[in-house]
């Protein structure tokens, strides 16, 4: 029985004709053979299962080959190329940079270089992963690569290019390897699966494209297995259930319901995708990138976005007309935030549980509009009327009616009463104005009808009625001295112990006052803790101060003075002979025992 050889290195690309998806760089290195403009070092960067390796050993081969075609390409009969199919090559060098990543390696590959080809014009040299690369390794390597012999030319691959030196960097070429699509990627398969005989649906290589995200040996990969799985019959079903993926007629289900609100529905749909064995963040995941395609569907223009099965794209279309843009751009919002505040959540169920319930009633709780081509989110409160000013008008002045064009409500900020000034009636602005003026006031032709809004808070009665207050405060003002400073202190104390500050009180108990003024005093504090803490209660022992003297004009400052130490408690050092003395004299036994055991102070 032959050897099972899997279909990745089996259907591995020989030509630059045959590599998937990347004709940028192929074209690029063929113009390069023909032109005889080869760099002496390339580095192919991309990600992984993208074609990296494979242009190395095409670029190897097809340099060294001794028939070349016009196109640049290798002929594949003779010697050189027929030596490297069975890699039995000696102008073509492979290392692996991941397993030999030392100083020792690169300076066994640098002295090979010394030595020119038997047979062939050039001596390759592909040096994969090769971000692995110790520091020492790769400063071994600088100045190798920068001039090396005209024979030999280094392939440099690697998937995370920004871990590389910029100093190997300025030294190469680089070319930049993109993900293979997803058009690409199906046509590939299909090509194999008429090679291999197998039957396979066009949706279900779809989903494989999708799968393997760009990666062409890992479709490769999942078809081998599909296939050992179906016994060589990959239907779109049967691939669902091996990649562990959730249909989309699920999806398509869940958006009905979510849309009629059928809350119940949505609620058993979730219970039985979960009793299938799929996690919550999967499902959400797999919504969210539904209802992203649902969302392309809107815009002609952004079709080609949508990277579906044929077979789903109508009902794609179709399922697109039925929905509103502002639930779609809402859900995928929603949808987000839960993905981001999932792994935080214990409850995973609840968690997803709740998402379904918000979008269920998102239509009903969200109202969209279109205000100036844009999306605008209002919020729909009931009863809810839009405050109404009193229209400001002198005689000359027509009487305005308010008119709400608006068919949305407006949410408005409350207005602080201080601010919101109700002028008075026409008749009383009238005799204000009348008795302050020269010329007499004309009388209206037209009476206005009188008003019956009451006067309010605003009004100018009320103002002069405040103004007479605070001027018969002002007239209260208890005088500063020291007993009411006291008083006044210890009220503020009381409060602190109230609020069961007992630090606060501590230090405020310890402080001295001194009246340096008719409205100002002094706060003397020991040292810079009691400072800090009466510091902190500034804002409210000014209120209170203030308040209780009546009197906005009183301030006062906060000093430190500190006591001198006393010198009979200043403590000195001494040394340790000094202290060995001391102890001497009171203990004799101490002198005796250095002297019997050879002590050292």
């Amino acid at each position: 029985m032959d050897k099972f050889i899997v279909s990745a290195r089996k259907y591995r690309p020989q030509n630059f004709s045959t590599v998937i998806g990347q004709s940028h760089i192929t074209t690029t290195l063929k113009n390069a053979i023909n032109n005889n403009q080869l760099a002496h070092a390339f580095l192919f960067c991309g990600p992984r299962g993208v074609g990296k390796t494979t242009c190395a050993r095409i670029l190897a081969k097809t340099i060294n080959c001794e028939k070349r075609s016009k196109e640049g390409e290798a002929c594949n009969k003779c010697n050189s190329c027929e030596s490297f199919d069975k890699g039995s090559s000696f102008n073509i060098h492979e290392l692996d940079a991941a397993s030999n990543n030392g100083v020792e390696e690169i300076r066994s590959l640098v002295d090979q270089i010394r030595f020119a080809p038997q047979a062939g014009a050039y001596k390759v040299y592909i040096v994969d992963e090769v971000h692995m690369l110790s520091q020492g390794a790769f400063n071994a390597f600088l100045k190798t690569l920068e001039e090396p012999p005209p024979y030999a030319i280094f392939i440099l691959a690697t998937t995370e290019k920004h871990k590389i030196l910029p100093t190997i960097l300025s030294r190469c070429q680089i070319f930049d390897f993109k993900r293979i699509t997803a058009n690409d990627t199906v046509q590939h398969l299909e090509e194999i699966c008429k090679k291999e005989k197998i039957k396979a649906e066009q949706s279900a290589l779809h989903v494989i494209a999708q799968k393997s995200e760009g990666c062409l040996r890992d479709a490769l990969s999942i078809l081998d297995k599909i296939v050992s799985f179906t016994e060589g019959s990959v239907t779109y079903s049967n691939t669902l259930e091996h990649l562990n993926i959730l249909d989309e007629d699920y999806y398509f289900k869940w958006l009905d319901q979510m849309q009629q609100q059928q809350t119940a529905d949505a609620m058993l749909l979730f219970d039985e995708i979960n009793q299938k064995g799929f996690e919550p963040d999967t499902l959400l995941e797999g919504f969210a990138e539904f209802t992203r395609n649902l969302l392309v569907c809107k815009d002609e223009k952004a079709v080609n976005l949508l990277e579906v099965a044929e077979d789903f794209k109508k009902r794609y279309h179709d399922a697109a007309k039925t929905v509103h843009t502002g639930w779609l751009i809402s859900t995928l919002n929603l949808l987000s935030e839960t993905l981001i505040q999932y792994k935080q959540a214990k409850n995973k169920r609840l968690h997803t549980e709740l998402v379904i319930i918000k979008l269920c009633y998102l239509n009903q709780a969200i109202q969209l509009t279109i205000d100036d081509q844009s999306l605008v989110k209002k919020k729909t409160i009931d009863n809810v009327k839009a405050i109404q000013f009193k229209a400001i008008g002198f005689r000359e002045i027509a009487e305005k009616k308010p008119t709400n064009t608006d068919n949305h409500y407006r949410k408005t900020e409350p207005i602080p009463e201080a601010k919101l000034m109700v002028e008075e009636t026409v008749e009383e602005k009238v005799q204000e104005i009348a008795p302050k003026a020269k010329a007499p006031v004309a009388a209206p032709a037209t009476e206005p009808k009188a008003s019956t809004v009451k006067p309010s808070l605003g009004s100018l009665s009320k103002i002069r009625q405040q103004i007479a207050g605070q001027h018969s405060t002002q007239q209260q003002i208890l005088t500063l001295n020291e007993e009411n400073l006291q008083q006044a202190w210890q009220a503020y104390i009381q409060k602190l112990i109230a609020e069961k500050n007992h630090s606060a009180v501590t230090n405020f108990n310890f402080a001295k006052l001194q009246l340096t003024g008719d409205s100002s005093f002094e706060i003397i504090t020991e040292n810079n803790i009691q400072h800090k803490f009466i510091e902190a209660e500034r804002a409210k022992l000014i209120d209170h101060i203030q308040g209780y003297f009546k009197n906005k004009q009183l301030k006062y400052q906060i000093t430190i003075e500190e006591k001198p130490l006393d010198p009979t408690i200043i403590k000195t050092s001494i040394s340790s002979k000094e202290l060995y003395q001391k102890l001497a004299a009171q203990y004799p036994h101490i002198r005796e025992l250095k002297e019997k055991l050879n002590l050292d102070i």
